[in-house]
């Protein structure tokens, strides 16, 4: 019996001698079923369409070929047919080249490296969605010391990812973005994505939502700057058209990376961040600064950074490292040779680089009250940038050591500052009356600019801090009077910064739209003032424009009122909203106790305790029902107190009227000339000016 050689390669040879680092590609990786190797004897050769069969020599020195040129027999390799690529190299052959026999062996030996590295790739995978260790997986990888095959990694990870729970995406992206550049160089990441796609129809076979799910994993490498967003417009020309890759590449494009504040929306679709808020982020910010001042150690510092996960956030690190460089004189040039080693590392990107002098350069002047020489140091820091090559000057926002701004805004900066220390003061102890007063004594001209800067600063104070806060500055908003044109100015400055402020707080069209809608609510702004302030909005892409599109459908929504009252815990004064009777109850006591000899400030603080103000017309309604059973009118003179201070809006009284119309039938049992009494107190509410001319005495 013939003897031959073990030394057989495996099954999936074909497969693993794609692994060639020449660029051939790998097939599907999908996490349940991968896709069935053909099983041949044979070395695949790219390019070439039959196997090469592999030198396998008898220890017993007999010929092992078929006789006479045969192709049956025991232990042969085929027939006459296969031997023209299926030669056997011979040294005795003219044409022998030792080249070719070396390449041959090289081939084998990184088919046999590649397939080893798939399977530890894989166990380390499945470790890692066991433990969570991000630094023992990056070790790990890194001690298989085989970094043209990462792509592959990159590639295993992702498809295993795609067929779990969120709680393993999540990982999976935090763990990509942990080994960019230190562990898995980005052509490699380029390669592993690029495979993905290109693997997008096997893939879906087995995950059928890889349309959506590959998308979101491709704009989230953009987002966290593992991709370039050119390798979107690159995939797109080297897919065919029925391929669902194009599919996922117009899902990552469109469906992710072209919202608003996209990248926020990103890195919390799959629970990433979730439990940081922007405070706690620039205090970890701050906290590494100042531990690096101290310190000096730039790789500790990097490490911090990388470990925020906030890429789209880096800004704030620049912006606040030039600050604190700014207050801390000696501390400069270790900050800036910090900024400047990140930049060159390519930690924090150019972009963020650049945003963080741009929105330093919009607030210099804010800076300038703490800091008299702000301009000054600023514009010495950009020139020291620039020279040192890791900012472009010119890309940034124009800029001049010489303040523009007049002395006249002098008056406008003493106020602001004075004005944010009455907010906090208010958000401490929460008394409305103190900040009245304070606003009197700071504003005695009642000045429209002055109060619009004060209401752009207690919304922008407030939708930095928690539900309370934000609580707290509603009610506040409804109880200081300011005339409403000076409200919608400061309603426009709000919306006009829009852009700049989602630099620091992300979320801020949600919060901004939400305080429009609660201001419209409790009637502060009337429905027609959106359309105003809107007109003053430029751009229909700008995040202003998607400030007032949120806000219009929140008030679109069924029960807007009662929604948007207790978005940030309703009931005014951050306390749950009262139950529609308690509140009848709570409005019938408080008219039946000034009708008995009440005071007039007391009953506006009862009312504006309602925290309900889009329920005033109830207030109205009892008012009068007692007025007209009674025939006594000193709640008339309440109403009109409560409509010359702005406690009960206009549309208020016409609802309240509207109602008492409805209630006359019932109303007549107990007072019989109720329809004459009505008709009497409608035309009175018209000269009075509290209902439109042309309200209907008429019942409804």
């Amino acid at each position: 019996m013939m003897e031959f050689n073990n030394e057989i390669l495996p099954e999936e040879k074909g497969e693993l001698l794609q692994s060639d680092p020449g660029g051939v590609d790998i097939p599907s990786a999908s996490a349940k079923s991968p896709r069935p190797s053909k099983a041949h004897h044979g070395k695949y050769i790219p390019g070439k369409g039959s196997p090469i069969k592999l030198d396998r020599h008898s220890h017993s020195g007999r010929d092992g070929r078929p006789k006479k040129g045969g192709s049956g027999g025991k232990g042969t390799w085929g027939g006459l047919l296969d031997a023209e690529d299926g030669y056997q190299l011979d040294p005795n052959d003219p044409n022998y080249d030792s080249n070719e026999e070396i390449n041959q062996l090289d081939r084998i030996k990184s088919a046999k490296a590649f397939e080893e590295f798939k399977k530890k790739a894989t166990i380390i995978v499945e470790e890692y969605f066991d433990n969570d260790d991000v630094m023992s997986t990056a070790d790990e990888l890194r001690e298989l010391d085989m970094p043209s095959y990462n792509y592959y990694f990159v590639k295993k990870l992702v498809s295993m990812a795609m067929d779990r729970h969120d709680k393993e995406k999540e990982m999976a992206a935090i763990l990509l973005s942990t080994l960019y550049a230190d562990v898995i160089d980005p052509p490699q990441f380029y390669e592993g994505f690029h495979k993905l796609v290109e693997s997008a129809d096997d893939l879906v076979v087995d995950i059928p939502d890889t349309v959506d799910v590959l998308g979101l994993f491709i704009a989230r490498a953009v987002v966290d700057d593992i991709l370039p967003p050119a390798f979107l417009s690159k995939q797109l020309d080297c897919l065919s058209a029925d391929s669902k890759g194009i599919e996922v590449i117009k899902r990552a494009k469109k469906g992710y990376l072209s919202a608003p504040l996209h990248a926020e929306i990103i890195e919390r679709r799959w629970g990433g961040s979730k439990c940081k808020t922007v405070e706690e982020v620039k205090a970890r910010i701050n906290n590494f600064l100042l531990e690096y001042v101290v310190s000096g150690d730039k790789l500790e510092a990097c490490r911090c950074i990388k470990d925020l996960k906030v890429p789209f956030f880096h800004h704030e690190i620049v912006k606040r490292a030039l600050v604190m460089a700014m207050e801390r004189r000696p501390a400069e040039g270790l900050l800036l040779d910090l900024l400047k080693e990140v930049a060159e590392e390519g930690v924090i990107n150019l972009s963020q680089i650049s945003k963080g002098f741009d929105r330093l350069i919009d607030t210099v002047d804010d800076l300038s009250l703490d800091i008299p020489s702000a301009r000054e140091l600023l514009q010495s820091l950009i020139s020291k940038a620039a020279s040192e090559g890791w900012v472009c000057a010119s890309s940034l926002k124009p800029f001049s050591s010489q303040s523009p701004k007049p002395i006249e805004d002098n008056a406008a900066q003493i106020f602001r500052t004075k004005a944010q220390s009455i907010i906090k003061e208010y958000f401490l102890s929460g008394d409305i009356w103190e900040v009245i007063s304070s606003l009197e004594s700071e504003n005695n001209t009642s000045s429209a600019e002055l109060n619009a800067i004060f209401v752009k600063k207690l919304i922008t104070l407030a939708m930095d801090r928690k539900n309370r806060e934000k609580e707290m500055a509603s009610v506040l908003l409804t109880s200081l009077c300011f005339p409403v044109d000076d409200i919608v100015s400061g309603f426009v400055m709000l919306v006009e910064s829009a852009d700049d402020t989602a630099l620091d707080n992300p979320v801020v069209v949600e919060d901004l739209a939400m305080f429009l809608a609660r201001a419209v609510v409790d009637e502060v702004l009337a429905p027609n003032h959106l359309e105003e302030i809107g007109s003053q909005c430029v751009g229909h892409d700008s995040i202003g424009s998607k400030v007032l599109q949120m806000a219009r459908s929140l008030l679109r929504a069924r029960l807007s009122g009662e929604r948007i009252l207790r978005c940030w815990g309703g009931g005014g004064s951050s306390k749950p909203g009262w139950a529609i009777e308690d509140i009848k109850d709570k409005i019938a006591k408080l008219l039946e106790e000034y009708d008995s000899g009440g005071d007039v400030r007391e009953a506006f603080r009862c009312i504006r305790e309602l925290g309900m103000p889009f329920f005033h017309h109830e207030v109205v309604k009892k008012a009068m029902v007692t007025v007209m059973e009674k025939k006594n009118e000193r709640l008339w003179g309440l109403l009109s107190e409560c409509f010359s201070v702005g406690v009960i809006t206009p549309n208020q009284m016409m609802k309240g009227f509207g109602r008492l119309a409805e209630s006359l039938e019932d109303l007549a049992l107990d007072v019989p000339d109720a329809e004459q009494q009505y008709a009497h107190y409608v035309e009175r509410a018209k000269a009075a000016g509290w209902l439109d001319t042309s309200f209907s005495s008429c019942k409804s």
